[in-house]
């Protein structure tokens, strides 16, 4: 199954694509809850009623949606940094032995289609593709062998990043340099797992301006999904609707001869076979 997040005058609300269609869970059954994380909160209890949901509902025309992030609101957007060997030899740093952790906040995250904002305070803004983890079961403490039953499904994503910001500033400013707003582009949609199957084989591409910069598979990631949500949880507890990038692949902008950052009127689309292709314009910041 397919879910998305769309804009209304009241919020955002929760669709399931039929189709070339989509249809909105909460009127098709009124027993449902109309935002993505109210219904991963019901579990896959839930997701099996929204399914019967978009088969019976009415349609909605897909051309009067605004799409937002499929979670356009997540409790925690976790990082994980030098997932990929190839990544971190590129950036010229060892292979990680533990997952390298940080976050962004929940103001950065944005939807398909919207725009990435240029900050005025950085001129190193770097494109990273990834694949991100939904939480659908919450829980902490979660065994690596049982992980998999708290995810509820994945989806593209973007992890903007600020160079200058997040590695030349004195002491680095990991935090900072990642979380800028709009530096945490989601979507199209939330696949459900049923439907992806096997995440740890999965293409990963992304092209700027139509060129392909990055193009690796989920294969290669150093800690696989299951160990992911584990070594968390094991220090916070993970809620419904939080969401883990889980790393990028090598082909940064950072590590290119000569460099490539993101300018004005820049497209990047970020595509992952199975989740559909997520697409963002680049524009300045206006303050």
């Amino acid at each position: 199954m397919r879910l998305i997040s769309y804009a209304t005058e009241t919020g955002s609300r929760v669709a399931g694509r039929r189709g070339d269609y989509y249809v909105d869970l909460n009127l098709a059954d009124p027993e449902l809850p109309p935002t993505m994380r109210e219904l991963l909160r019901l579990g896959p209890a839930g997701l099996d009623r929204a399914r019967a949901a978009v088969q019976a509902g009415q349609p909605l025309e897909p051309r009067s949606l605004r799409l937002l992030a499929p979670v356009p609101d997540p409790e925690k957007v976790i990082c994980i940094g030098l997932n990929y060997a190839d990544h971190a030899a590129e950036s010229r740093l060892p292979t990680p032995t533990e997952p390298v952790v940080f976050n962004k906040f929940p103001t950065a995250v944005t939807g398909h289609q919207s725009p990435i904002l240029l900050p005025a305070i950085s001129d190193q803004v770097d494109y990273e593709a990834e694949l991100v983890v939904v939480i659908g079961t919450g829980g902490r403490d979660i065994p690596e062998s049982q992980a998999m039953q708290h995810v509820a499904g994945y989806t593209c994503g973007h992890d903007v990043s600020a160079r200058d910001w997040q590695l030349h500033k004195s002491s680095g400013q990991w935090l900072l340099g990642k979380t800028f707003d709009t530096f945490a582009p989601m979507g199209p949609y939330l696949v459900t797992v049923d439907e992806v199957g096997d995440a740890g084989a999965l293409e990963v591409r992304l092209r700027l301006n139509g060129q392909t910069l990055q193009h690796s598979n989920t294969s290669q990631l150093i800690f696989p999904i299951a160990h992911l949500v584990h070594y968390v949880s094991r220090v916070c507890t993970l809620k419904p609707g939080d969401v883990l990038f889980t790393g990028t692949p090598p082909g940064v902008g950072m590590a290119r001869k000569p460099r490539i950052f993101l300018k004005p009127g820049d497209l990047v689309e970020v595509e992952i076979e199975k989740l559909g292709v997520l697409a963002n314009p680049v524009i300045e910041h206006q303050a």
